[in-house]
């Protein structure tokens, strides 16, 4: 079966306005699922990455996504940390 796998967009939260900490939570748990599944594909399943802004698939290297995907899963993770960190400094004030 062959995955489609869907890549960060710019409304995804890189607009003007910072992600708020639930949206930033739901694409966290969006991207385990992308590097789990892409993980526990067998050696000889495609794997295919939509084009920006469009609804075309192009064939695309498993490993080099799954890689992606968990740099765009730990930058996720700094960002709700930082947003985190950042609500804990308010309170303490």
């Amino acid at each position: 079966m062959e995955m489609p796998v869907r890549e960060a967009r710019p409304e995804d939260g890189a607009g003007p306005a910072p992600p708020g900490r639930e949206d930033l939570s739901s694409r966290i748990k969006e991207q385990k699922i992308v590097v789990d599944e892409l993980s526990n594909l067998k050696k000889n399943r495609k794997v295919y990455r939509q084009q920006q802004n469009s609804n075309i698939f192009f064939l695309a290297d498993r490993t080099e996504m799954l890689s992606e995907s968990k740099n765009i899963l730990d930058e996720l993770k700094k960002e709700y940390q930082e947003i985190e960190n950042s609500e804990k400094t308010k309170i303490k004030k």
